[in-house]
């Protein structure tokens, strides 16, 4: 996990346990305290929900781009590759030819 995304989840964390710690000493009726116990739990869970949501968007984002770069990095080491192939090929045929020439000459002196 980034640092990012534990910065979220500390800060989330601690502030679940802050307003639970808070509800749990306010002098209230215990009716009262539940009630807000629920609302607290609920309201945290909602706020994880949408920062996992968040998350995965940022992860599916990264992975997305990262994969268009390595697409595109291959393309240009395959396309290197090929017109070095070219260069290749274009060198053996001229030595090839020279050879074949050289081969001519020694037929004919022969």
């Amino acid at each position: 996990m980034s640092n990012s995304s534990n910065t979220v989840l500390g800060i989330l964390a601690g502030t679940a346990i802050g307003t639970a710690l808070g509800v749990l000493f306010a002098p209230d009726k215990g009716v009262n305290t539940r009630r807000r116990i629920t609302d607290e739990a609920i309201a945290t869970r909602d706020r994880i929900a949408t920062t996992t949501h968040e998350l995965k968007d940022s992860i599916v984002d990264a992975m997305s781009t990262n994969k268009e770069n390595l697409d595109t990095r291959l393309e240009a080491i395959v396309t290197n590759a090929s017109y070095k192939a070219e260069d290749v090929i274009t060198s053996l045929e001229k030595k090839l030819k020279e050879l074949k020439e050289k081969n001519k000459k020694l037929q004919k002196t022969s």
